[in-house]
């Protein structure tokens, strides 16, 4: 079973919680899928999940990983069973598919920070909610600043602030230093999960934290 350390409230997340983790960026396809799919594990267990911003970008530099389109690009057979497997997870949680984002790779850096500057502010699963759907249900270039504010806003939130908050230095280091202590604890890449200190990668694992969360 995994540890079940306290929590660290000045913080706003831990390197180790009595939650299960979702290390995210809102740049991973697959990240909104596991976000569609964390409800319903959440409603079944009776867990709440604990949503981690991290960059991804960051973690691809310092673990000298690349984005699943450029492994996979030339691979014969690899990028057909991957859109298997998701129409499987699609099927298994009982979620819709996400709708491509022509404008990807969307830098996300502005994304995530004001991520972390809306836990500041109190609007965090709002926020996240918003951008997600801007990136994979009605897309849209989300590394524009001025088509992320405008997009942010229109969900409810006030984007201006949020995007100012996010430039202050406090919030900067608090994504830098979520993103160096994911690649600590082993992480390469989004999403992915922590129980505990028992680290799970990429959505499908969701069953296994599942699994664990609810003591099978």
């Amino acid at each position: 079973m995994p540890n079940k350390p306290k929590r660290d409230k000045s913080r706003g997340e831990t390197a180790v919680s009595q939650n299960p983790q979702f290390l995210f960026d809102f740049g991973s396809p697959n990240a909104f899928l596991s976000h569609e799919a964390i409800p319903a594990i959440e409603k079944r267990t009776g867990v709440k999940f604990e949503y981690v911003p991290i960059l991804l970008g960051g973690i691809f530099k310092a673990t000298n990983n690349k984005s699943p389109a450029e492994t996979l690009a030339g691979v014969k057979n690899k990028p057909e069973f991957m859109k298997i497997e998701t129409e499987r997870f699609l099927k298994r949680f009982n979620v819709k598919p996400y709708t491509w984002n022509p404008f990807f790779p969307v830098n996300t850096l502005n994304l995530m920070r004001a991520a972390v500057a809306a836990q500041l502010e109190g609007v965090f699963e709002r926020y996240i909610e918003a951008a997600f759907h801007h990136m994979w249900v009605e897309p849209k270039k989300m590394d524009d600043p001025e088509v992320a504010g405008k997009a942010i806003a229109a969900s409810g939130l006030d984007a201006a602030k949020l995007f100012a908050r996010a430039q202050d230095a406090d919030v900067k280091a608090k994504l830098i230093a979520n993103t160096q202590a994911a690649v600590e604890r082993g992480a390469f890449g989004s999403p992915t999960f922590f129980v505990g200190n028992e680290i799970f990668f990429g959505k499908e694992q969701l069953r296994e934290v599942e699994e664990l969360v609810s003591g099978k």
